[in-house]
């Protein structure tokens, strides 16, 4: 009888431990749970900036975000994020989360900005996996390549001449890689495209889904 008493004050007590740490593990996420979504926000919010420069705006730059899903005509075979920005009630800039799906070494995920008048506002590279110290040099860290699109639109220059200059059209190669600029180049006009076709239903659309 007393081996059961003890084997039963036992059960209790780690019974009562495991309130305790259940609930101070449960004090502790709702007392951090903002902070952590907060940080999140402003992480993004940072990523998003680079392909903004020059847009004034109001707001966060990610509220208004959009996910569609495939087919959606952009550059990729997944879903396409799109983040709407404001001036007011007036559409700003939109930026396109996209992917070049014939990099040299594989997909190559970009981040396109665009004003509402159809210009790029920045270009930059979130993923990829080309060769270092040749297709890397499509990052804005490793050589100003990307640049070079900045201001550029359907109209400067004319949708034929969307090509590096080799092929004819306006825009540099990089030393020693020409796939891995011919594929960035592509998946840039096909967005602008994509706006100039559907800017007036982007913007009109409710916001959709959640960060991955």
């Amino acid at each position: 009888m007393t081996g059961n008493t003890g084997i039963f004050r036992s059960g209790a007590t780690l019974a009562v431990i495991a309130a305790i740490c259940t609930a101070l593990v449960a004090a502790t996420y709702q007392l951090t749970v903002d902070r952590i979504a907060a940080n999140e926000k402003t992480r993004l919010e940072r990523s998003l900036q680079p392909a903004l420069a020059g847009v004034s705006y109001d707001g966060s730059v990610s509220e208004s975000r959009l996910v569609l899903s495939p087919p959606h005509g952009l550059p990729g075979s997944e879903a396409a994020l799109v983040y709407r920005v404001y001036a007011g009630n007036n559409p700003a800039a939109a930026l396109f989360v996209v992917t070049a799906r014939d990099g040299y070494s594989g997909p190559i995920r970009l981040l396109l900005g665009i004003d509402s008048d159809g210009s790029i506002t920045g270009l930059r590279i979130l993923e990829h996996r080309e060769t270092p110290g040749l297709g890397d040099k499509i990052e804005a860290g490793r050589s100003d390549w990307v640049r070079q699109f900045d201001g550029r639109s359907l109209a400067n220059p004319a949708v034929g001449d969307w090509a590096l200059k080799i092929d004819g059209g306006d825009f540099d190669q990089l030393t020693g890689a020409s796939i891995t600029p011919r594929a960035v180049i592509n998946a840039v006009r096909d967005t602008l495209i994509y706006f100039d076709t559907h800017r007036d239903e982007l913007f009109s659309s409710p916001a959709t889904g959640e960060q991955p």
